[in-house]
């Protein structure tokens, strides 16, 4: 069994963004618009640090789950890949995080 990852997940938001509407749970977000899925992104945000601060570690998980996914909807909206944010992230990298989060503040 291969291990499912969040480039398998990428790409069933990519496929389902060019399917019917109707069967596809995504298409309907995607459908809504990007303020629909910006807000929905906000919702499972505010529900992961709920499951966080409940010291209930299935609910984090569940929810963590739901925070990516609707991250990548996002994303899929906007027409931003995975690959963008995987560059940004590598790019980071080369310093230490208060380093990277000083020279954003520069910018």
């Amino acid at each position: 069994m291969t291990r499912f990852t969040i480039h398998d997940l990428a790409d069933i938001i990519r496929a389902r963004a060019t399917s019917g509407g109707e069967a596809s749970y995504t298409r309907r977000l995607l459908d809504k618009g990007t303020a629909h899925c910006a807000r929905k992104l906000g919702e499972e945000a505010i529900e992961t640090v709920i499951a966080a601060l409940q010291d209930d570690p299935r609910a984090l998980v569940a929810e963590s789950a739901d925070l990516i996914y609707h991250l990548l909807v996002l994303l899929q909206a906007r027409g931003i890949t995975l690959a963008e944010v995987e560059a940004a992230l590598s790019a980071r990298t080369g310093m230490s995080g208060l380093e990277e989060k000083q020279a954003r503040g520069r910018q």
